[in-house]
């Protein structure tokens, strides 16, 4: 099996890309840039001369569940674009709706090794929430576990090039107004790739 790492950037899997080419065979690594137009074309311009078994998105996140402890590793098996559609007055009206593009996506993978792990649901966003009002309003909507910047991203590609998706996130911080001592971004990475150094192909 020939899998693709995806990271929105370097410092997020830097450990892991310090394994020895043994240690990582059979996994090749594509860092993206920050947000989900950076993911897409990426990852099209990587699968229009490579083709991969598996897309495995890693990556930090944020949590609305404050539930999930920081550093938790946790599995997004359902990813949802929360921004694209139209407002109509109060009311959000999502592109599935509208007929227009498919804006959630649900990952199907029972690999071994996410047993273990906590099932959450995300969304991908261009704007990190730090507002309550904007943080209660797309609670009441979606009721996501997580957030990040380019999950659904990964998604979308795998879907439109038909090659299953993983992703994997270590929760570095929780969705509340920006403040910067709370975060566990050191915490999240380094229980991020002591995951991803054990992920073995089936």
């Amino acid at each position: 099996m020939d899998i693709l790492v995806v990271a929105a950037t370097e410092a997020e899997i830097l450990p892991f890309l310090g394994l020895s080419p043994q240690q990582r065979q059979g996994i090749d690594t594509l860092v993206t840039g920050v947000g989900m137009v950076a993911t897409a074309l990426a990852i099209g311009q990587r699968l229009a001369s490579a083709r991969y078994d598996l897309l495995l998105n890693v990556g930090i996140a944020g949590s609305f569940d404050k539930s999930i402890a920081l550093g938790e590793v946790v599995c997004v098996v359902q990813d949802t674009f929360s921004e694209l559609g139209v407002e109509d007055g109060d009311q959000f009206v999502n592109s599935e709706l509208l007929g227009l593009a498919q804006c959630t996506f649900i990952s199907d993978q029972r690999h071994t090794m996410l047993h273990s792990l906590r099932k959450c649901s995300g969304i991908t966003v261009n704007t990190v929430h730090g507002n309550e009002d904007t943080i209660n309003e797309v609670v009441k909507r979606l009721n996501p576990d997580t957030e990040s910047m380019e999950g659904a991203a990964v998604f979308y590609a795998g879907h439109h090039f038909g090659i299953p998706v993983i992703q994997v996130r270590a929760i570095s911080n929780y969705v509340e107004r920006r403040n910067k001592a709370n975060w566990q971004l050191p915490l999240a990475i380094d229980n991020l790739n002591r995951w991803l150094a054990a992920f073995t192909p089936e």
